[in-house]
């Protein structure tokens, strides 16, 4: 699973096994991804209370956070996040195959509003160069009509992205789809 000895559904108990049962209520089955959080239980909680506002988000769609997460993991190299948010473009936004690769390749060829894709222009700056993020990148995300509250938390998305891509990367989580 990890080079990380982390808990199992099938081996948690406590609390790891009450917020599993949460996200097995929720997702159908507990990621590999998150189970890596399970060597620290209030890093899970966390990590799961955090997935829960996101998703859950009034302003940022499915879709958009989505692509936050698989563009951000694209340029961090975590073939494991980038194949599962491409898998839930297809299965849970309606995607095709075809729209998945072409947003890879240029997001602003993607289905997503040009109002997003403003927003999304502004986190993968954010990620990748953030020492040249400057006043008039969030005011652009402004004049598309988002607030500084949205713009934050999706920059915080993207961040928090990379973090996790570190720590599956890092600690070589496998694929359990």
């Amino acid at each position: 699973m990890s080079i990380l000895q982390t808990v199992t559904p099938e081996t948690a108990t406590g609390e790891v096994a009450a917020i599993y049962a949460e996200i097995q209520n929720a997702w159908g089955n507990v990621p590999t991804a998150i189970q890596v959080f399970s060597s620290n239980p209030a890093l899970l909680k966390q990590q799961w209370e955090y997935y829960g506002s996101i998703m859950q988000h009034p302003t940022l769609s499915m879709p958009l956070t989505t692509c936050i997460r698989m563009l951000v993991s694209q340029a961090g190299n975590c073939g494991y996040c980038i194949d599962m948010n491409a898998g839930m473009l297809i299965n849970m936004a309606g995607w095709t195959p075809e729209q998945v690769a072409e947003t890879r390749a240029d997001y602003k060829k993607s289905p997503l509003s040009d109002k997003e894709k403003t927003l999304l222009d502004l986190v993968l700056k954010s990620t990748s160069d953030s020492n040249n993020v400057n006043a008039s990148d969030l005011q652009a995300a402004r004049t598309a009509g988002w607030s500084d509250s949205e713009i934050l938390d999706a920059v915080n998305h993207g961040a928090r992205m990379v973090a996790s891509d570190i720590l599956i990367n890092g600690f070589k989580v496998e694929r359990d789809f």
